[in-house]
């Protein structure tokens, strides 16, 4: 009898260990999900093209035009080169001028520029130097003559067709016109063009 009882202990004790040995004791690893580098490409803007637009602006006078000063205004066009870094153009702008004193009034200018800037993206800083032609009343006399301008500007696209931007320029005549009398003014104009 003994022996059946032990038989019997032995044959439960098999009985109910077998579901627990026909799995792992050891706890179940889940494996976290591996993370993907998904290369991203930026979206930069191509400055290449032609635009053409509006400017309005203040500007001071110094030299003979000391203490005038009042409101520009005008139209521009260029073309700008995207280089990558680097954005290069052209620019021809004429600029409607209010700046005058008691002496002088400074009537407009037609500048022809060269830009040079730094590609941001969405903005490109850019340094200025060209021609300046204006025409001036100094004393009651109308005078002309061709000058240089040279500066600083910024433009920012809004849009892949709308740009805005400001530049501020000075802008230099020695001897105006054989007038014997120096004219200079430092002009502040915010932009915006339209690019095609």
């Amino acid at each position: 009898m003994k022996r059946f009882a032990l038989a019997l202990a032995s044959a439960s004790t098999l009985v109910l260990a077998g579901p627990a040995l026909a799995g792992s004791l050891a706890p179940t690893v889940v494996e976290a999900p591996v993370a993907v580098a998904v290369p991203v490409q930026t979206v930069g803007t191509d400055w290449t093209g032609f635009y053409a637009g509006a400017a309005a602006g203040y500007g001071w006078g110094s030299d003979v035009a000391d203490d005038a000063d009042d409101a520009t205004y005008g139209l521009f066009g260029g073309y700008n080169y995207d280089l990558g870094n680097w954005v290069v153009g052209g620019e021809l702008e004429y600029a409607k001028s209010d700046i005058e004193n008691a002496t002088v009034a400074v009537d407009d200018m037609t500048r022809l520029k060269l830009r040079a800037g730094y590609d941001l993206g969405n903005v490109v800083v850019y340094g200025i130097a060209g021609a300046n032609y204006a025409n001036a009343t100094i004393g009651g006399t109308d005078y002309s003559d061709t000058g240089v301008s040279y500066g600083i500007g910024a433009d920012y696209a809004l849009s892949d067709a709308v740009v805005a931007g400001f530049e501020v320029l000075q802008n230099d005549f020695n001897e105006f016109d054989n007038s014997t009398s120096d004219l200079s003014a430092t002009t502040v104009s915010a932009k915006i063009a339209y690019r095609f």
